[in-house]
């Protein structure tokens, strides 16, 4: 390998390490509930949420006279404001409710994962001013990364647990796709493969190399040609209705002449006249 090959090779390996540890760190700066003691099936969901790590989302809703635009960054900072992966900026952009703090809840079921976000900024008139909290549901969506941001649901009518909900659609969360080929299939694929390669490769063979023509092309012909016959054999010695050594049957001879009186007839011209 040349000096430039080796530089271009180095080169390409330092900018996927430098990219995986960013998004590597950015997956372990979230802070959970537990604050670095999360358990393993939550380190693991947020592993699969790596290449969420680096983009960020927005929705923006209408609220009665005014507007909302909500940001969102999986494990990241936003509208930059430290610690704020999720916050909401009215259409002013005077007024921000910081929504997710850290991270205090990950479940994860099928074909999506919820994130539960507790710790925001304090309601100022619902909720008896309890800290906002948000849930933000990944569904898995095969044709995007990331993408599909919207806000479900603001739930601030009762006195307590009020929640905001917003939807995220991304293929980090998709199970993966299991083949659903059994093995006897995968047996046949394999069979009526090397089927269809030994006879058109063999074709060609007979055909360009040996120089035969007409069924002497198809390959080892005489050899199938003889297991058809024996297959014949066999099927017949197998097969048959009568026993091998079962004696022929005739038919009795008549006691009288066939054709008697016709042969009389045909020798009158015989006689002399």
């Amino acid at each position: 390998m040349s000096v430039i090959g080796r530089l271009t090779w180095s080169a390409l390996v330092f900018l996927f390490v430098a990219e995986w540890g960013r998004c590597q760190g950015q997956t372990r700066n979230c802070k959970t509930n537990d604050q670095g003691n999360e358990s393993e099936s939550e380190r693991k969901l947020l592993s699969k949420l790596e290449p969420l790590a680096s983009l960020s989302f927005s929705a923006v809703i209408q609220d009665k006279d005014n507007s909302y635009t909500y940001y969102f960054s999986v494990c990241g900072n936003v509208a930059n404001i430290s610690n704020a992966g999720l916050v909401q900026i009215d259409k002013t952009g005077t007024k921000t409710h910081i929504l997710v703090d850290f991270l205090h809840v990950i479940s994860n079921t099928g074909d999506w994962v919820m994130l539960v976000y507790k710790n925001g900024s304090k309601y100022d008139n619902h909720c008896n001013h309890e800290n906002r909290k948000s849930m933000v549901m990944i569904s898995c969506n095969r044709n995007t990364i990331g993408g599909g941001f919207t806000v479900v649901d603001e739930e601030r009518t009762k006195p307590a647990d009020c929640f905001y909900l917003f939807e995220l659609d991304s293929s980090t969360v998709c199970p993966a796709i299991t083949s659903k080929l059994s093995a006897g299939s995968i047996l046949l694929i394999v069979f009526f493969s090397c089927l269809t390669l030994y006879i058109v490769g063999g074709f060609l063979y007979q055909r360009l190399v040996v120089g035969a023509k007409g069924m002497e092309q198809f390959p080892n012909y005489s050899f199938w040609q003889d297991l058809g016959n024996l297959t014949a054999d066999g099927c017949d010695f197998v097969c048959r209705s009568r026993a091998r050594n079962a004696p022929p049957t005739y038919r009795g001879v008549a006691s009288e002449p066939l054709g008697g009186e016709e042969t009389e007839e045909r020798d009158d011209h015989l006689l002399p006249m």
